[in-house]
């Protein structure tokens, strides 16, 4: 090149160079536009609880102050660099000489690039090199550099260089080299780390080998050679975590990785509620992370306890009843899950005697049974459309006439069933849905196995489900984030909700399956039901305070059956230990009893159970219950089947004379039940216990009237006629 080309090549370079000048940005907006390859997701306080890897392109972590680097990496650094990075004003002409006197003569030497002119370089696409950098770039750089000497001190230099600068692979950035490497905050880098992570600076692609030689040569700089002992095994061990790791990038090697479950949800959230648009740095989320670690550390310690029982999955979920925030989400149990990643919280699993509560209430609510009705606890068998269904106790031991107060606290299965009977198990599911629990069968699909639990349901559907009896039975969505969900919306009566309430926190009607004394009891106010699936594969608590409601889930991913887990042994302790944190500092208090509640002093013939004071709806209060002749309790008279709602379809093969429908009462005794009447659409139907009809098209109103001639349960059915054929098999189809 000529001196006139050299001069020509000078003039454009620094004309181009002095326009990129004025384009430097500075320090501070550099710093805020940083942005983190990981979606931060924070607590209600703003503890950082989980970390999300969310940009692909490179590994970038938080933006790291120079305060808080490593000494001895900002010594590696330099010495190996820029070694008058303190003396020079962006541009070392001592080396710029020092450069041009080696290629000279062909020799090799480290080059006159000043850490200032490669963060001009970091800073600007156009001065960055490819292949060698240009003529023009270098003398871009050059510029560039002094005018960030002139607007930035050396620390804010130094603190953007190693922020943006990229290491190995994806790996850019102080931040995620240190902690991918190192599995280190950058602040406790020692010298042998220190010179690992300079010399890839150099050489980011270079082998194993060539690190480290090139960082044993920095430690002999660093006046510390000793650390070159067994460094070529350290160094490789270290780049052979540069490879991209599966799952959440980052937040698999820190210690902000308390609540991977949720966070997943909340973005999973974020993204449907805004598609095609960028997600925000940083998340804030409603939970607690003190309230989670208690969580975290029970179901840890809990299923250790467990250990050679075959359980090793477990989860937590944690409401605030008011609110609905989700306080804590524990959604697998760590590492001693073979399954970490699944989110237990989330999955479904079989519910077992959890439904229980809700059967139960909405029995109340019909007026089919109050909490004194006895329910017959002995064995039956039940019709269905594949055979007899022949529910059994969880201990296969029977009770025989037993209150619903009873049947509820100590979880019999057989009154539950027979329960199922009056309130049918279409009508059952209608209420399970209306509560938020995924149920996607039909009620006729479950059939009578409903009562026990046959649905798969979600630890989070479950837990907000019970949520609804701490608000007078009125349900809301739970929500992860402060953002307003629909309003609550009445389910459950506050009548049936508070007697169910009052019939969970009883010890005493629990005492025949649990004893007195269990996980179960709480020294504050709690309500709280247990639930064991099909062989014992799913364990469950669920259970409510004045303020929480706590949901707690144990078993195996594979779904492989626990051996000897039950709900008081596997899932009760956890519940007990989290319900126990969450009050220490905070009384519960038994709800104020409703509107349309009465407790009223009660006995039983024959000291069938202890007298006590129960709690009614209003209208179906009763002071003394005796088993009559015929095995039913004395109560109030109700319409047992059919249910409010069925629908009948006539069937054309049948004659119509041969299509009858039975009407049945319960509450009755044998000195009672011929004082009952019935009307159909207001005309007299019969008198007595059960009643027959000859059904005909239309929708019909079924009355049921005391001796007094009051009408004390009324339902409403529907027939659907069709037209006559010949006589062929008799049967009465009937859909629910």
């Amino acid at each position: 090149m000529t001196i006139r080309q050299t001069r020509r090549a000078l003039a454009v370079g620094l004309l181009l160079c002095a326009a990129a000048a004025q384009a430097v940005p500075a320090f501070r907006e550099v710093r805020d536009n940083w942005r983190s390859a990981d979606i931060v997701v924070a607590d209600r306080h703003g503890e950082t609880v989980a970390r999300v890897r969310d940009d692909f392109q490179a590994r970038r972590g938080d933006w790291v102050t120079l305060a808080d680097t490593s000494p001895a990496l900002r010594t590696a650094i330099v010495l190996s660099e820029d070694r008058r990075f303190y003396a020079h004003s962006g541009v070392d002409w001592q080396g710029v000489a020092a450069a041009a006197w080696a290629n000279l003569w062909n020799t090799r030497t480290r080059g006159a690039s000043t850490l200032t002119m490669q963060l001009a370089g970091l800073l600007d696409e156009d001065l960055r090199a490819r292949r060698g950098r240009s003529f023009g770039q270098k003398v871009g750089q050059a510029v560039s550099a002094a005018s960030l000497e002139r607007g930035w001190s050396k620390d804010q230099i130094l603190e953007a260089y190693l922020n943006l600068v990229p290491f190995r692979g994806e790996l850019v950035g102080l931040s995620a080299m240190s902690q991918t490497l190192f599995g280190k905050v950058p602040g406790g880098l020692d010298a042998r780390e220190a010179a690992v992570a300079v010399a890839l600076v150099r050489s980011p692609n270079a082998t194993p080998l060539q690190v480290s030689k090139r960082a044993c040569g920095i430690l002999r700089d660093m006046k510390q050679p000793g650390e070159c002992d067994g460094l070529d095994g350290f160094t490789a061990l270290a780049l052979a975590k540069s490879v991209s790791l599966p799952g959440d990038g980052l937040a698999a090697r820190r210690g902000a990785n308390l609540a991977p479950h949720l966070a997943r949800a909340v973005l999973a959230q974020a993204r449907a509620a805004a598609p095609g648009k960028p997600l925000p740095p940083r998340i804030a989320t409603t939970l607690d992370a003190g309230v989670q670690r208690v969580a975290v550390d029970s179901l840890d310690r809990h299923l250790r306890e467990l250990a050679g029982r075959n359980v090793e999955d477990g989860a937590v979920v944690v409401l605030d009843n008011a609110s609905g925030d989700v306080v804590a989400y524990v959604g697998s149990s760590g590492a001693l899950s073979g399954a970490a990643e699944v989110d237990h919280a989330a999955a479904l699993r079989q519910a077992g005697s959890t439904l229980k509560p809700f059967l139960y209430a909405q029995a109340i609510e019909e007026r089919r049974l109050t909490a004194a009705s006895l329910l017959d606890d002995r064995p039956v068998n039940l019709p269905t459309g594949g055979g007899l269904y022949i529910p059994q106790n969880y201990d296969h031991r029977y009770a025989g006439w037993v209150s619903l107060r009873a049947a509820l606290g100590s979880s019999l299965n057989v009154p539950a069933v027979r329960t199922l009977v009056m309130v049918t198990p279409h009508r059952f599911h209608r209420r399970l849905v209306a509560l938020g629990l995924p149920l996607t069968q039909s009620g006729d699909y479950y059939g009578y196995s409903l009562a026990l639990g046959s649905a798969d349901v979600s630890l989070l559907s479950l837990t907000n489900a019970y949520r609804s009896f701490a608000n007078s039975g009125a349900y809301a969505p739970a929500r992860m984030t402060a953002v307003a969900t629909s309003a609550p919306r009445a389910v459950m009566t506050p009548a049936s909700a508070y007697v169910i309430g009052d019939v969970l926190a009883d010890r005493h009607a629990r005492a025949r399956t649990f004893g007195l004394d269990s996980p179960l009891t709480t020294r504050f106010w709690t309500a709280v039901k247990t639930g064991t699936s099909k062989d014992m594969r799913d364990n469950w608590a669920v259970g409510w305070s004045q303020r929480y409601t706590v949901g707690v889930w144990v078993g195996n991913a594979s779904g492989a059956s626990m051996h000897d887990v039950s709900g008081v042994s596997g899932a009760a302790p956890v519940w007990h230990e989290v319900m126990e944190a969450l009050h220490a500092g905070t009384p519960s208090r038994a709800p104020a009893m409703p509107a349309g509640v009465e407790r009223v002093a009660l006995t039983f013939d024959g000291n069938l159970e202890p007298a006590r004071d129960e709690v009614f709806v209003a209208g179906t209060a009763v002071r003394y219950i005796r088993v009559g002749s015929t095995g039913q309790a004395q109560g109030a008279p109700a319409i047992a089947s059919p249910a409010n709602g069925t629908i009948f379809a006539l069937d054309p093969d049948i004659p119509p004379a041969a299509q009858r429908v039975w009407f049945h009462a319960d509450g009755l005794t044998g000195q009672t039940a011929n004082a009952v009447s019935w009307r159909l659409d207001g005309k007299p139907l019969g008198k007595g216990g059960q009643v027959a009809w000859l059904p005909w098209p239309g929708r019909h109103r079924v009355q049921l009237l005391d001796a007094g001639g009051k009408v004390v349960h009324e339902i409403g059915i529907e027939v659907r006629g069709a037209s006559v054929r010949e006589a062929g098999p008799q049967k009465v189809s009937v859909r629910r």
